[in-house]
């Protein structure tokens, strides 16, 4: 086990959100599911794209806020709106390629580009590349690039 997992605390969607992740990224599975003696799921243990992650069933007083992210890196534009879509349907899209899934936990889907343009050594073209950027919700590495 790593030293460091990140910990995401549902209502009692944790066996919900652990499926819905690992049916989206490559190379995820679910490890281990802990029931309650009633039956009820306690926590999910899951991996995605090899990472480690745990979800617990805490109640209603747990809440995410976009202060926390989950970041993306996409190599493509059609990853970015795979990921775009997927993790959207049920949630709410944000500025800047930030979005929040049907759980409310945040995400930050990002195309390489993003930080290339962005650090573009022009001055001018990284600008031009961040306005771009704010007026969006999901990244548009074409828009972005034609800035």
């Amino acid at each position: 086990m790593p030293k460091i997992t990140t910990f995401l605390t549902f209502n009692n969607q944790a066996e919900e959100a652990a499926t819905l992740y690992t049916s989206i990224f490559k190379n995820s599975k679910i490890t281990q599911i802990r029931r309650l003696p009633t039956g009820t799921v306690m926590s999910v243990s899951f991996e995605l794209d090899g990472l480690e992650f745990m979800a617990m069933n805490g109640g209603p007083s747990f809440t995410f806020s976009s202060g926390t992210s989950l970041f993306v890196h996409c190599d493509t534009q059609e990853e970015v709106d795979m990921y775009w879509d997927k993790l959207t349907e049920g949630g709410e899209p944000g500025q800047c390629g930030w979005l929040k899934d049907k759980f409310g936990v945040s995400w930050q889907i990002v195309p390489e580009a993003l930080g290339r343009l962005l650090g573009d050594k022009d001055p001018e073209k990284a600008k031009r590349a961040m306005q771009a950027m704010l007026q969006m919700t999901k990244i548009d590495t074409k828009v972005l690039e034609e800035a």
